[in-house]
């Protein structure tokens, strides 16, 4: 079991709130559906990976979220916590803080729900790689990160002056954490999902029988037909 625990920010995958950028090309109940599927992907990787606690730290109405039920079900074997702050920089900073608190202050590895195509083995990976690190940064291919750890949570409160969903928070975020004078070990490259160019790469990229790999298969022959 690996000393660490993964911290998943998510939000809830509400018709109209998730993932709007890709609701302007496909609809707001497609676009959930993406969202739901994702992380429920996400969710069983984390699930899967030998770590020694599993966070979730969620905001949103799960009630009114595509696919509810299941997110609910598989939600019980995380340990929830409500997001808080004002912006997302922000809700970051906390959700590491009370993810190391539930932890008995564990390192703690976090991930958001962008990326369905990441497994147990690489998730595993990274948080070996914690273990010998102040933090790990995994960047994503649109400029930001996919997955971010750190040792002291209070590292992370240099997060709160990155400004988020721009081109250059990866870069920026990585030059806010050396700044603090840690280590930080750069770790694997992912795409995430933000607009419908990204559903065919990443659906690629998942194993088959996933849901989003599922989603993005219909997707592909629905636009193909």
């Amino acid at each position: 079991m690996i000393p660490v625990a993964a911290l998943v920010v998510a939000k809830a995958p509400v018709p109209g709130l998730a993932k709007t950028r890709l609701a302007a090309s496909i609809g707001a109940e497609a676009a959930a559906d993406f969202a739901a599927a994702a992380l429920l992907d996400t969710l069983d990787a984390v699930a899967a990976t030998p770590v020694a606690s599993r966070v979730v730290a969620l905001t949103g109405d799960l009630a009114a979220a595509a696919r509810s039920d299941d997110l609910r079900v598989r939600l019980a074997d995380f340990t929830v916590v409500p997001q808080r702050g004002d912006g997302f920089a922000e809700r970051l900073v906390h959700a590491h803080a009370d993810a190391s608190e539930a932890a008995g202050g564990l390192p703690v590895l976090q991930i958001g729900m962008d990326t369905p195509q990441v497994t147990a083995e690489l998730l595993a990976d990274c948080a070996t790689a914690l273990t010998g690190a102040d933090a790990v940064l995994g960047m994503a291919l649109d400029g930001g990160w996919w997955v971010l750890g750190i040792r002291n949570a209070r590292s992370a409160e240099c997060l709160g002056e990155v400004p988020m969903s721009r081109a250059d928070t990866g870069a920026v975020t990585l030059a806010a954490l050396r700044g603090t004078g840690i280590e930080v070990r750069l770790v694997s490259e992912l795409g995430d999902v933000d607009t419908i160019g990204d559903i065919d790469v990443v659906g690629r990229a998942c194993a088959p029988g996933t849901r989003f790999h599922r989603l993005a298969a219909a997707e592909g022959a629905w636009r193909a037909g």
